[in-house]
């Protein structure tokens, strides 16, 4: 066997090199990272070929002396630390001494340097890991890094690297989350000459990230802050109308550091809860700052992943902030999209969003044109009085000419001439919800249904629906489509959609009746036995005690064969097995074990959406009524429980220009 041998220090660097530097952005990275520690208050980035070819980076920090130069492209020399103790307390973004020195092992590096106290610079140049001598040089206060070729001495590893355009995304990403923790440094970022970004100092966070995102997010974007202790949460969370398909609009900056926490990006969906659609995540932009004791930074090569001490209080704080800010906030999704250009010729393809936006609300117009030359003279003519000068009558006829169903508040004595049997709209009584109070998260669900009394003393909850404006008559609603309800506002009209807003009003009754255990069921004066495949049969039985706090109760028959003695009396119009199919279809759904909160809520998710409304009744005057007092109690009314909004706000201002009037 051959001996044990010290490696080569150059060996020992390209070793290192494979950790620490993985693309170009890696060099983006570290090289910034060291702009920042150094002071700067500028820094400009430069790349050419995404950054295969060349990585420039200029700051005007501190600098470094000609004596030096040598030791920064040394192994584990640095200025950020001095013993082990301070491996504890990082305050600094670089701290281990590697980077610079496995950089220059696998490209060709030019350090160019100068102190403010020096007359000249000095000027160091690095060939895959072997450095010719130091030599004076003109140069500014500050530091001049140049790193060309790389892994032009390690083929393999440049062979592995993605196309130009994917090297330089993924570079312009490592700039923008150096760029995000920093708002007080002046950032540039070019590529093949091209400026990308330029991005002067600023006090405002939100107008950093429009630097870097755009203006209409940032101006969406919802501010929130909270301080428990020495931890300080800050930033901001996206409305929940702006989503993704994935987490990679998700920044996380601790103490200026860009991290990764798995934890924390988990409390922040769970913020979203109900409020997104599955498959789409939030977008966020925090900053955690705590003291460097209380995080051990020095857990990757990479320095994105780290280690909290109390993990559980940073995720409780950012899941309670998240909530507490989005109960005193208005979530009804409005109309989004430019303005069309006033001139814009009829049947102009407008590109984008705002083009897609343009065509159709065209296509609502269009629409109402139509219904009106379909229904004739008498319609047109209904249609054309002003709804502040006609009497309410008169306005009432219009309404129904068009198939509209006008419904007043407190006066439900006009039916319309196909009005069907009342739907059962169920009611939120104050006292069955227990207000003033917040309704329960799911965990809290969870709790409840083991321990009814474990239920902490609940706050009063935030408005969350968009008040109708009152008018003499009551609040004027009309039913298009048997589908959707359009109602008056402050800022223009409201449109609601029947199914998805009856269904968060369904859920939150379940939820709080959930909590106190007082689920309306139907006792079956003989258990109706199911027929289920094995593991269906299996998993409905497994969670017979999470089923019962929803008023369902299962027993085995044998085989597959499920009992069904009891079920809410909600779904009465359902078949016993058509409910049990659809829950062991959610049992079995995710293929692993799920948690028990997310199951209860499934289901609460599951009864709700199956009992409510569905698009294509056509509803009562009462139900409507009712639907729309409904709405006004309804915690978050803004969104259904699967994440879909509930209503679509059209401001004055938007109707206008649709019609030519500004």
């Amino acid at each position: 066997m051959p001996r044990i041998i010290p490696l080569p220090p150059h060996v020992v660097n390209k070793i290192a090199a494979g950790e620490v530097v993985e693309r170009p952005a890696s060099v983006v990275k570290e090289l910034m990272e060291n702009a920042i520690d150094a002071g700067a208050k500028r820094i400009d980035v430069a790349l050419e070929q995404g950054g295969v070819e060349l990585v420039r980076v200029v700051d005007d920090g501190c600098g470094l002396g000609a004596d030096e130069l040598l030791l920064a492209v040394t192994s584990h020399a640095t200025s950020k630390i001095r013993s082990d103790e301070d491996l504890m307390a990082v305050g600094t973004l670089g701290f281990r001494g590697e980077a610079l020195a496995s950089i220059a092992s696998v490209s060709r590096m030019v350090l160019r340097s100068r102190q403010s106290e020096s007359t000249a610079g000095a000027e160091l140049e690095v060939v895959g890991g072997t450095h010719g001598e130091v030599a004076p040089c003109g140069a500014p206060v500050g530091t001049l890094i140049e790193v060309r070729q790389l892994f032009f001495n390690t083929p393999v590893r440049r062979k592995f690297l993605r196309t130009t355009q994917t090297e330089m995304a993924s570079a312009s990403e490592a700039f923008t989350r150096l760029a995000l923790g920093y708002p007080h440094v002046h950032f540039s970022f070019s590529h093949n000459g091209r400026v990308q970004y330029d991005l002067p100092p600023v006090t405002d966070w939100r107008e950093r990230i429009a630097g870097l995102f755009d203006r209409e997010l940032a101006d969406s974007l919802i501010d929130i802050e909270s301080v428990e202790g020495p931890i300080r949460l800050s930033g901001f969370v996206a409305n929940p109308q702006h989503s993704r398909p994935n987490n990679r609009m998700q920044y996380l900056l601790l103490n200026g550091r860009s991290i990764r926490d798995r934890g924390l990006q988990h409390a922040l969906g769970e913020g979203y809860r109900g409020l997104l659609m599955t498959g789409r995540h939030p977008i966020g932009f925090l900053r955690l700052t705590l003291p460097p004791e209380l995080v051990d930074v020095n857990v990757h090569p990479t320095k994105m992943e780290v280690r909290f001490q109390d993990s559980g209080r940073l995720y409780s704080q950012l899941l309670g902030t998240i909530r507490s800010r989005f109960l005193s906030s208005n979530l009804t999704a409005r109309m989004q999209g430019a303005s069309p250009a006033a001139d814009a010729p009829q049947g102009m393809q407008t590109a984008g969003a705002a083009g897609r936006s343009f065509a159709l609300r065209q296509q609502v117009v269009d629409w109402a044109t139509a219904e009106l030359a379909r229904r004739g003279p008498a319609a047109q003519g209904a249609a054309l009085l002003e709804p502040g000068l006609a009497p309410a009558q008169e306005r009432e006829a219009a309404a129904r000419s068009m198939g509209f169903q006008p419904v007043h508040a407190g006066n439900t004595d006009l039916q319309p001439a196909d009005a069907r049997s009342p739907l059962s709209i169920h009611r939120l009584d104050p006292a069955e919800l227990g207000l003033p109070g917040r309704l329960p998260t799911a965990s809290e669900v969870q709790v409840a249904a083991a321990e009814p009394e474990a239920i902490p003393a609940l706050e009063a909850p935030g408005a969350s629906a968009l008040p109708l404006t009152p008018r003499a008559d009551g609040p004027l609603a009309m039913q298009i489509l048997d589908s959707y309800l359009i109602a008056e506002t402050d800022e223009g009209m409201v449109v609601i959609d029947q199914h998805a807003l009856h269904e968060r009003i369904l859920y939150e009754q379940i939820r709080g009746k959930v909590v106190r255990g007082a689920i309306e069921r139907q006792n079956l004066l003989v258990p109706e036995p199911v027929d289920l495949a094995p593991a269906e049969a299996a998993a409905v039985l497994e969670a017979a005690d999470m089923l019962t706090g929803l008023g369902i109760a299962v027993s085995s028959f044998g085989g597959g064969t499920v009992l069904l003695s009891s079920y809410p009396a909600m779904l009465a119009h359902f078949r016993p097995a058509e409910l049990l199919q659809a829950l062991a279809a959610l049992l079995l759904t995710s293929g692993r074990e799920p948690k028990r909160e997310d199951v209860l809520d499934s289901l609460m998710h599951m009864i709700a959406c199956k009992a409510a409304v569905k698009a294509g009744d056509r509803l009562s005057l009462e139900e409507i009524a009712a639907l729309l007092t409904q709405r006004e109690l309804a915690q978050d009314a803004h969104h259904c429980p699967h994440g879909r909004p509930t209503a679509l706000v059209f401001t004055r201002e938007d109707l206008d220009r649709q019609f030519k009037r500004t």
